[in-house]
Formats: structure tokens, C-alpha cells, sequence
């Protein structure tokens, strides 16, 4: 018998037999044992009845494509089950996040869905988990998840080799502003503190009245997400097409960070200078026009190096 694909149960929602004791049967299990009955798509299957749904609106197709990846959800909420007492209660988070990859997914990406969906339950999953293990919600940006997560292992690993710490240096470490590090260790450190609570015996305000939210909501952060995996998968499509020259100019030139030099992309392609530009011109209006296509509201964003 092959191996099963499925993640491994944890100790503690195992049946009695198993683990030399009488114990309640777990809800978790019994959830288990239910999920298991729904079998995978295949890609084929997958994005007949994504487009079905995405065209239609039939709720049996909804139902097919949420069943078939409620194994999803379960190994990726298995993977924060340390940071949560209730594991279905991330199971329940998960499963939002796998309705709202759904609503989104675009079968004619190539992209399979159990693939998208992953990044929407994780996301899901640590919003609860940000929202309810601490009152205070610390995790407002990316980079401060990051830390979070982090933070105390690099210290300590640091200290370890006899090296002083600052928030210098944890910044440099993590690519972050020395701010975002010293916030973080704060938050690290203090207790949860109720913001209804008054400043004073002489005064009405509150604690709350003090701070103000910042930083883009985790509902802000999905959507760029999301884009970004869109504006990724445009792009793919349209460098198939590409020559090797082509190909070179888009990586090299249009889409890099620090763009390397025409003179230098016509040496390695025994042209000249001005014959690399005008290949730039004509690739940068291909790819736009390509953009565009893709995203009409994305007219405006200006393509290539400054």
C-alpha cells in the first residue's frame, strides 16, 4: 500500500488505543475522518468547475472545489498548531481564507488552486492568530510578522557568539528599520494593557485615546499579494515569446532593480548601443500594451528603467 499523503495527527487527538489510555474522542479527529472522504481534483477537473463556478455561480462546483482542498487548510493549519490552543480553530480561520482564494481564483493562470489558496489560508490563519493570542495586535506590517516570529531566536543566537546587540544590528539582520525592532522588542516585553483604561484618577481619556493605528491592514496586504502573483504570472506569459536578446533587455534592463547598461547588453549580443535601446522602446510598448491588456486599471504605471 503506498503511503498516504496526509499530515501526520497529532499526538494528542489520537484514539485511545493508540495512546495506552481511556480520552473523549477529539472533535479533531472526527473532523479528520470526514475530510478524508473527499478525494483531490485533478488539474482538469479543477478548472472545469473553476470555471464553471467563476461563470455560473453553481454551488455544486463551489462545493467540489472547497471539499476537494479541505486537506489543504488541515496542513497548514498543522504547521501554526503550537500557536493556538484549539486547532480547529484554525481550521475554521483556514477555511475562510480557502472560500476567499476561491471568489478569487482565475483558472486560466495555470496556476493550480490548492498552490493560490495556500498563501490566502496562512494569511487567514495568522490575522486570528495576531488578533487573538495577544489583545494588542503587534503584527501590523509584513516585516514586523517577521520579526515576531524572529526576533528572540536571532538575539539569542547572536549573544550566544559574544556579540553585542543593538537594534542596529537586528535591523541590518532582518532588512528592517531600527523603529520596527525597537517596537517589536517593546511589544515583546510588555503586558497586555486595556485601552479603556483612564490615563489618570483626574481625567476622562483613556489609554486609548493616546495611540492611533498604522501600518496597511492584513486585508491590504492580501490584495497586493494577490496582485503581485497576477502581474508575475502576465509576465510569464509574455516572455514565451521572447527572443534571447528580448529576454535579456526585460530582465536585465526593464524589470531589474539596478539595470544593467545598453552598451553592456550589446556586447554580449554583438550589437550596438543604439540597436539595444530601440529594442528597448519597442519591447517596453509590447509590454505595456500587454499590461494594460491584462489590467486596465494598471494604465498609469510607468514600465522600465530610470
Amino acid at each position: 500500500m503506498a503511503p498516504s499523503d496526509d499530515p501526520p495527527v497529532p499526538a494528542e487527538v489520537l484514539p485511545a488505543s493508540r495512546r495506552g489510555g481511556l480520552v473523549p474522542v477529539d472533535p479533531f479527529r472526527r473532523y479528520m475522518a470526514e475530510v478524508r472522504r473527499y478525494p483531490p481534483l485533478s488539474r482538469e477537473e479543477e478548472q472545469d468547475l473553476a470555471r464553471l463556478y467563476r461563470e455560473t455561480g453553481d454551488r455544486q462546483a463551489l462545493f467540489r472545489l472547497i471539499t476537494s482542498n479541505l486537506m489543504v487548510v488541515v496542513r497548514v493549519a498543522l504547521s501554526f498548531r503550537r500557536a493556538a490552543k484549539n486547532l480547529l480553530d484554525l481550521v475554521q480561520e483556514g477555511n475562510l481564507g480557502l472560500l476567499a482564494a476561491i471568489e478569487r481564483f482565475d483558472p486560466e493562470l495555470g496556476v493550480r488552486l490548492p498552490t493560490y489558496a495556500t498563501w490566502w489560508i496562512r494569511a487567514y490563519i495568522v490575522k486570528f492568530l495576531l488578533d487573538n493570542v495577544r489583545l494588542v495586535r503587534v503584527g501590523t506590517t509584513n516585516a514586523r510578522r517577521k520579526l515576531l516570529r524572529n526576533l528572540r531566536q536571532e538575539k539569542a543566537k547572536l549573544e550566544a557568539q559574544g556579540i553585542e546587540v543593538g537594534p542596529r544590528l537586528l535591523a541590518e539582520r532582518f532588512g528592517v528599520s531600527e523603529e520596527d525592532v525597537t517596537q517589536v522588542e517593546q511589544a515583546l516585553r510588555s503586558h497586555d494593557v486595556s485601552l479603556d483604561a483612564p490615563l489618570g484618577d483626574d481625567t476622562d481619556a483613556t489609554r486609548g485615546d493616546a495611540f492611533a493605528a498604522s501600518g496597511p491592514s492584513v486585508e491590504e496586504e492580501v490584495a497586493r499579494r494577490e496582485l503581485q502573483q497576477k502581474v508575475q504570472a502576465a509576465l510569464a506569459t509574455f516572455r514565451e515569446d521572447l527572443s534571447e536578446r528580448e529576454r535579456a533587455i526585460l530582465d536585465e534592463r526593464l524589470l531589474a532593480d539596478d539595470p544593467v547598461t545598453l552598451q553592456a547588453i550589446g556586447d554580449r549580443f554583438g550589437t550596438t548601443r543604439e540597436a539595444v535601446r530601440q529594442a528597448e522602446v519597442r519591447l517596453m510598448a509590447r509590454l505595456k500594451s500587454h499590461l494594460q491588456t491584462q489590467f486596465p486599471d494598471l494604465s498609469s504605471v510607468r514600465i522600465g528603467p530610470s
